[in-house]
Protein backbone atom coordinates (compact mmCIF):
# COMPACT_ATOMS: atom_id res chain seq x y z
CA UNK A 1 0.00 0.00 0.00
CA UNK A 2 1.57 3.33 -1.09
CA UNK A 3 0.90 6.45 0.97
CA UNK A 4 0.59 9.96 -0.40
CA UNK A 5 3.04 12.64 0.75
CA UNK A 6 0.23 14.24 2.77
CA UNK A 7 -0.58 10.88 4.35
CA UNK A 8 3.03 10.29 5.37
CA UNK A 9 3.13 13.75 6.91
CA UNK A 10 0.00 12.95 8.92
CA UNK A 11 1.65 9.96 10.58
CA UNK A 12 3.83 12.13 12.77
CA UNK A 13 1.24 14.83 13.38
CA UNK A 14 0.31 13.80 16.88
CA UNK A 15 3.84 13.49 18.17
CA UNK A 16 4.90 16.83 16.66
CA UNK A 17 1.86 18.47 18.19
CA UNK A 18 2.50 17.33 21.76
CA UNK A 19 4.06 19.88 24.06
CA UNK A 20 6.04 19.32 27.24
CA UNK A 21 4.46 17.44 30.14
CA UNK A 22 2.59 19.85 32.41
CA UNK A 23 4.39 20.19 35.71
CA UNK A 24 1.65 21.98 37.61
CA UNK A 25 -1.98 22.89 37.22
CA UNK A 26 -5.11 23.91 39.00
CA UNK A 27 -7.20 21.25 40.67
CA UNK A 28 -9.58 19.57 38.27
CA UNK A 29 -13.26 20.10 39.05
CA UNK A 30 -16.10 17.59 39.13
CA UNK A 31 -17.45 19.11 35.91
CA UNK A 32 -14.09 18.74 34.17
CA UNK A 33 -13.70 15.14 35.36
CA UNK A 34 -17.10 14.32 33.90
CA UNK A 35 -15.86 15.61 30.53
CA UNK A 36 -12.53 13.78 30.90
CA UNK A 37 -14.22 10.47 31.75
CA UNK A 38 -16.63 10.86 28.86
CA UNK A 39 -14.04 11.77 26.23
CA UNK A 40 -11.33 9.37 27.41
CA UNK A 41 -13.98 6.66 27.45
CA UNK A 42 -15.02 7.65 23.94
CA UNK A 43 -11.42 7.12 22.83
CA UNK A 44 -11.83 3.39 23.56
CA UNK A 45 -14.81 3.34 21.23
CA UNK A 46 -12.92 5.20 18.51
CA UNK A 47 -10.13 2.58 18.48
CA UNK A 48 -12.73 -0.02 17.59
CA UNK A 49 -14.80 2.18 15.29
CA UNK A 50 -11.81 3.00 13.08
CA UNK A 51 -10.83 -0.68 12.98
CA UNK A 52 -14.40 -1.62 12.03
CA UNK A 53 -14.48 1.01 9.27
CA UNK A 54 -11.13 -0.22 7.95
CA UNK A 55 -12.51 -3.77 7.78
CA UNK A 56 -15.73 -2.64 6.10
CA UNK A 57 -13.64 -1.06 3.34
CA UNK A 58 -11.66 -4.30 3.06
CA UNK A 59 -14.95 -6.21 2.70
CA UNK A 60 -16.20 -3.72 0.10
CA UNK A 61 -19.19 -2.76 2.25
CA UNK A 62 -20.11 0.87 1.49
CA UNK A 63 -16.46 1.51 0.70
CA UNK A 64 -16.60 5.24 -0.13
CA UNK A 65 -18.75 6.05 2.89
CA UNK A 66 -16.54 4.09 5.25
CA UNK A 67 -13.37 5.71 3.91
CA UNK A 68 -14.88 9.08 4.81
CA UNK A 69 -16.04 7.74 8.18
CA UNK A 70 -12.53 6.42 8.82
CA UNK A 71 -10.96 9.82 8.13
CA UNK A 72 -13.37 11.46 10.56
CA UNK A 73 -12.85 8.84 13.27
CA UNK A 74 -9.07 9.07 13.05
CA UNK A 75 -9.17 12.86 13.18
CA UNK A 76 -11.37 12.82 16.28
CA UNK A 77 -9.20 10.20 18.00
CA UNK A 78 -6.01 12.17 17.33
CA UNK A 79 -7.49 15.52 18.40
CA UNK A 80 -8.92 14.06 21.61
CA UNK A 81 -5.71 12.23 22.50
CA UNK A 82 -3.79 15.49 22.24
CA UNK A 83 -6.54 17.32 24.15
CA UNK A 84 -6.47 14.84 27.01
CA UNK A 85 -2.74 15.32 27.36
CA UNK A 86 -2.31 19.03 26.73
CA UNK A 87 -5.81 20.43 27.24
CA UNK A 88 -8.47 21.62 24.81
CA UNK A 89 -10.56 24.51 26.09
CA UNK A 90 -13.03 24.17 23.22
CA UNK A 91 -14.31 20.86 24.61
CA UNK A 92 -13.63 21.53 28.29
CA UNK A 93 -10.48 19.44 28.65
CA UNK A 94 -7.83 20.70 31.08
CA UNK A 95 -4.20 19.58 30.63
CA UNK A 96 -3.43 16.35 32.47
CA UNK A 97 -1.16 17.26 35.41
CA UNK A 98 -0.54 13.66 36.49
CA UNK A 99 2.80 12.50 35.04
CA UNK A 100 1.79 8.81 35.16
CA UNK A 101 -1.31 9.50 33.07
CA UNK A 102 0.74 11.58 30.62
CA UNK A 103 3.18 8.68 30.17
CA UNK A 104 0.25 6.38 29.56
CA UNK A 105 -1.18 8.73 26.91
CA UNK A 106 2.23 8.87 25.22
CA UNK A 107 2.33 5.06 25.19
CA UNK A 108 -1.09 5.02 23.51
CA UNK A 109 0.16 7.42 20.84
CA UNK A 110 3.10 5.12 20.04
CA UNK A 111 0.86 2.06 19.84
CA UNK A 112 -1.58 3.93 17.61
CA UNK A 113 1.26 4.87 15.25
CA UNK A 114 1.71 1.14 14.49
CA UNK A 115 -1.73 0.89 12.85
CA UNK A 116 -1.96 4.51 11.68
CA UNK A 117 -0.22 4.08 8.27
CA UNK A 118 -2.56 1.25 7.24
CA UNK A 119 -5.59 3.29 8.30
CA UNK A 120 -4.37 6.40 6.48
CA UNK A 121 -3.64 4.50 3.27
CA UNK A 122 -7.12 2.97 3.32
CA UNK A 123 -8.77 6.31 4.07
CA UNK A 124 -6.82 7.82 1.15
CA UNK A 125 -8.29 5.26 -1.27
CA UNK A 126 -6.03 2.18 -1.22
CA UNK A 127 -7.54 -1.28 -0.85
CA UNK A 128 -6.09 -2.94 2.28
CA UNK A 129 -3.61 -5.68 1.48
CA UNK A 130 -2.97 -8.80 3.59
CA UNK A 131 -0.15 -7.12 5.51
CA UNK A 132 -2.33 -4.12 6.43
CA UNK A 133 -5.18 -6.40 7.49
CA UNK A 134 -2.82 -8.36 9.72
CA UNK A 135 -1.36 -5.16 11.22
CA UNK A 136 -4.74 -3.68 12.16
CA UNK A 137 -6.23 -7.01 13.27
CA UNK A 138 -3.22 -7.76 15.46
CA UNK A 139 -2.51 -4.32 16.91
CA UNK A 140 -5.81 -2.53 17.51
CA UNK A 141 -6.43 -4.28 20.84
CA UNK A 142 -3.22 -3.04 22.50
CA UNK A 143 -4.36 0.51 21.67
CA UNK A 144 -7.76 -0.26 23.19
CA UNK A 145 -6.44 -1.97 26.32
CA UNK A 146 -3.99 0.83 27.05
CA UNK A 147 -6.68 3.45 26.46
CA UNK A 148 -8.85 1.53 28.91
CA UNK A 149 -5.98 1.66 31.42
CA UNK A 150 -5.85 5.43 31.02
CA UNK A 151 -9.60 5.70 31.65
CA UNK A 152 -9.23 3.72 34.87
CA UNK A 153 -6.42 6.04 35.94
CA UNK A 154 -8.68 9.04 35.34
CA UNK A 155 -11.47 7.28 37.21
CA UNK A 156 -9.24 6.84 40.26
CA UNK A 157 -8.23 10.51 40.10
CA UNK A 158 -11.87 11.57 39.75
CA UNK A 159 -12.78 10.06 43.12
CA UNK A 160 -11.18 13.08 44.77
CA UNK A 161 -14.08 15.24 43.58
CA UNK A 162 -16.83 12.77 42.67
CA UNK A 163 -16.69 11.01 46.03
CA UNK A 164 -20.15 10.35 47.45
CA UNK A 165 -21.83 10.87 44.09
CA UNK A 166 -23.28 7.35 43.74
CA UNK A 167 -20.05 6.04 42.19
CA UNK A 168 -20.63 8.37 39.26
CA UNK A 169 -17.08 7.93 37.96
CA UNK A 170 -17.60 4.16 37.71
CA UNK A 171 -20.99 4.65 36.06
CA UNK A 172 -19.65 7.10 33.44
CA UNK A 173 -16.72 4.75 32.80
CA UNK A 174 -18.89 1.66 32.24
CA UNK A 175 -21.61 3.49 30.34
CA UNK A 176 -18.88 4.91 28.12
CA UNK A 177 -17.39 1.46 27.74
CA UNK A 178 -20.71 0.29 26.29
CA UNK A 179 -20.11 2.57 23.31
CA UNK A 180 -16.82 0.80 22.71
CA UNK A 181 -18.47 -2.62 22.94
CA UNK A 182 -20.94 -1.75 20.15
CA UNK A 183 -17.96 -1.15 17.88
CA UNK A 184 -15.83 -4.00 19.18
CA UNK A 185 -18.51 -6.60 18.49
CA UNK A 186 -19.07 -5.12 15.02
CA UNK A 187 -15.33 -5.30 14.36
CA UNK A 188 -15.21 -8.91 15.59
CA UNK A 189 -18.12 -9.82 13.32
CA UNK A 190 -16.22 -8.36 10.36
CA UNK A 191 -13.04 -10.23 11.27
CA UNK A 192 -14.98 -13.49 11.27
CA UNK A 193 -16.67 -12.52 7.99
CA UNK A 194 -13.26 -11.86 6.41
CA UNK A 195 -11.88 -15.15 7.76
CA UNK A 196 -9.26 -13.53 10.02
CA UNK A 197 -8.44 -15.54 13.18
CA UNK A 198 -12.00 -16.86 13.14
CA UNK A 199 -11.86 -19.11 16.22
CA UNK A 200 -10.31 -16.40 18.38
CA UNK A 201 -12.73 -13.75 17.15
CA UNK A 202 -15.77 -15.96 17.62
CA UNK A 203 -14.73 -16.38 21.25
CA UNK A 204 -14.06 -12.65 21.60
CA UNK A 205 -17.47 -11.89 20.13
CA UNK A 206 -19.25 -14.19 22.58
CA UNK A 207 -17.52 -12.43 25.47
CA UNK A 208 -18.18 -8.95 24.08
CA UNK A 209 -21.91 -9.52 23.56
CA UNK A 210 -22.26 -11.08 27.03
CA UNK A 211 -20.45 -8.12 28.65
CA UNK A 212 -22.59 -5.57 26.82
CA UNK A 213 -25.76 -7.39 27.88
CA UNK A 214 -24.73 -7.66 31.55
CA UNK A 215 -23.53 -4.05 31.77
CA UNK A 216 -26.70 -2.68 30.18
CA UNK A 217 -28.82 -4.56 32.71
CA UNK A 218 -26.53 -3.28 35.49
CA UNK A 219 -26.81 0.32 34.37
CA UNK A 220 -30.59 0.03 34.54
CA UNK A 221 -31.16 -2.04 37.68
CA UNK A 222 -27.73 -2.36 39.29
CA UNK A 223 -24.92 -4.90 39.38
CA UNK A 224 -22.94 -5.21 42.59
CA UNK A 225 -20.07 -7.09 40.94
CA UNK A 226 -19.59 -4.21 38.46
CA UNK A 227 -20.05 -1.53 41.11
CA UNK A 228 -23.17 -0.26 39.37
CA UNK A 229 -25.95 1.10 41.61
CA UNK A 230 -28.55 1.24 38.83
CA UNK A 231 -30.54 4.39 38.23
CA UNK A 232 -33.90 5.75 39.33
CA UNK A 233 -33.59 8.78 37.06
CA UNK A 234 -36.67 8.56 34.82
CA UNK A 235 -35.04 10.16 31.78
CA UNK A 236 -31.91 8.00 31.95
CA UNK A 237 -33.94 4.82 32.45
CA UNK A 238 -36.02 5.73 29.39
CA UNK A 239 -32.85 6.28 27.36
CA UNK A 240 -31.33 2.98 28.49
CA UNK A 241 -34.57 1.20 27.59
CA UNK A 242 -34.27 2.70 24.09
CA UNK A 243 -30.75 1.24 23.92
CA UNK A 244 -32.13 -2.11 25.08
CA UNK A 245 -34.77 -2.15 22.31
CA UNK A 246 -32.09 -1.65 19.65
CA UNK A 247 -29.85 -4.23 21.34
CA UNK A 248 -32.59 -6.87 21.17
CA UNK A 249 -32.66 -6.42 17.38
CA UNK A 250 -28.89 -6.19 16.88
CA UNK A 251 -27.79 -9.04 19.15
CA UNK A 252 -29.17 -11.97 17.11
CA UNK A 253 -27.65 -10.56 13.91
CA UNK A 254 -24.14 -10.06 15.27
CA UNK A 255 -24.17 -13.33 17.21
CA UNK A 256 -24.57 -15.29 13.96
CA UNK A 257 -20.81 -14.94 13.64
CA UNK A 258 -20.42 -16.97 16.86
CA UNK A 259 -21.82 -20.08 15.17
CA UNK A 260 -19.09 -21.86 13.25
CA UNK A 261 -21.73 -23.82 11.32
CA UNK A 262 -23.14 -20.68 9.70
CA UNK A 263 -21.61 -19.05 6.63
CA UNK A 264 -21.90 -15.29 6.90
CA UNK A 265 -23.18 -13.37 3.89
CA UNK A 266 -22.35 -9.92 2.59
CA UNK A 267 -25.96 -8.97 3.29
CA UNK A 268 -25.43 -9.78 6.96
CA UNK A 269 -22.23 -7.76 6.99
CA UNK A 270 -24.22 -4.85 5.56
CA UNK A 271 -26.85 -5.35 8.27
CA UNK A 272 -24.21 -5.08 10.97
CA UNK A 273 -22.73 -2.01 9.28
CA UNK A 274 -26.15 -0.35 9.25
CA UNK A 275 -27.50 -1.42 12.65
CA UNK A 276 -24.48 -0.76 14.87
CA UNK A 277 -24.55 3.02 14.48
CA UNK A 278 -28.05 3.69 15.89
CA UNK A 279 -27.08 1.53 18.88
CA UNK A 280 -23.90 3.55 19.33
CA UNK A 281 -25.74 6.88 19.04
CA UNK A 282 -28.37 5.96 21.63
CA UNK A 283 -25.73 4.66 24.04
CA UNK A 284 -23.75 7.86 23.54
CA UNK A 285 -26.86 9.90 24.41
CA UNK A 286 -27.09 7.98 27.69
CA UNK A 287 -23.43 8.72 28.50
CA UNK A 288 -24.02 12.43 27.94
CA UNK A 289 -26.93 12.31 30.41
CA UNK A 290 -24.61 10.79 33.02
CA UNK A 291 -22.01 13.45 32.22
CA UNK A 292 -24.58 16.17 32.91
CA UNK A 293 -25.17 14.63 36.33
CA UNK A 294 -21.47 15.11 37.05
CA UNK A 295 -21.66 18.76 36.00
CA UNK A 296 -24.43 19.29 38.56
CA UNK A 297 -22.22 18.13 41.44
CA UNK A 298 -20.94 21.01 43.55
CA UNK A 299 -17.95 19.44 45.29
CA UNK A 300 -14.72 21.19 46.19
CA UNK A 301 -11.59 19.42 44.91
CA UNK A 302 -9.92 17.36 47.62
CA UNK A 303 -6.50 18.51 48.74
CA UNK A 304 -3.51 16.36 47.93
Amino acid sequence: MKLSVMSIAMIGAIGLGFRAVPTSGDDISAEQYSVILNLSGRQRMLTQKMSKEFLLVAADVSGSKNRENLKGTMGLFEKTLKGLRDGDAAVGLPPTPNARVVRQLDKIRKLYEIIQPALIGTADGARPEAAELATVAGNNLPVLSNMNKAVKMYERESRKVLEGADSLGVVINLAGKQRMLTQKMSKEFMLVYLGINTDENRLNLRETTALFDQTLAGLIDGNEDFGLPGTKDVAIRKQLKAVDELWKKFQPVVRRACDEKLKLTKGEAQQVATMNMPLLREMNAAVKMYELQGKDIDVQPASE
